[in-house]
């Protein structure tokens, strides 16, 4: 069972604290990889598959927050993940990019986005961003992104 996002800002404002807090009851989608420092989990309110977000397992809001382990690993992390993608979704390469600035996700967190060979030129770069935009209808179903993360999951397990 996922926490919601109402839920998690109402009771603590950080909703990634709250999905920290929470780890052995997150659904596959919130928990694809967890490490010392960090969770990678399938970003909400995406209509992109395979959208990941790597989540501080500690309260920071900017890199410059981070301690040298936890630099290291992100390092690390983000070229596993994109490892990942690449050979689960089949995606050229991954877009990689922080911002923490809406309301509630000021959580560090960076994006680890698949960028696919089809992708319209419209939806490029810093345009991908649009699939944040996208109503509900069109987002990323939890059974999907659970299925998603269970294959990424396993890539992982395989990766060095």
């Amino acid at each position: 069972m996922g926490i919601s996002v109402a839920s998690a800002v109402g009771e603590n404002d950080c909703y990634s604290c709250a999905g920290n807090a929470a780890l052995a009851g997150l659904p596959p989608r919130e928990r694809v990889l967890i490490g010392t420092g960090w969770r990678a989990a399938h970003a909400i309110r995406t209509a992109l598959p395979g959208w990941l977000v790597l989540v501080s397992r500690r309260h920071v809001t900017s890199p410059a927050e981070l301690t040298e382990a936890e630099a290291a690993e992100l390092g690390v992390l983000t070229w596993r993940l994109s490892r990942a993608l690449v050979e689960v979704t089949g995606c050229v390469k991954t877009y990689v990019a922080a911002f923490s600035e809406a309301a509630g996700f000021e959580h560090l967190h960076i994006h680890v986005v698949p960028r696919a060979a089809d992708l319209p030129a419209a939806a490029q770069g810093p345009d991908v961003f649009t699939f944040l935009r996208r109503p509900e209808a069109e987002w990323v179903p939890p059974a999907v992104m659970d299925d998603l993360a269970t294959r990424l999951t396993a890539a992982l397990g395989a990766a060095p």
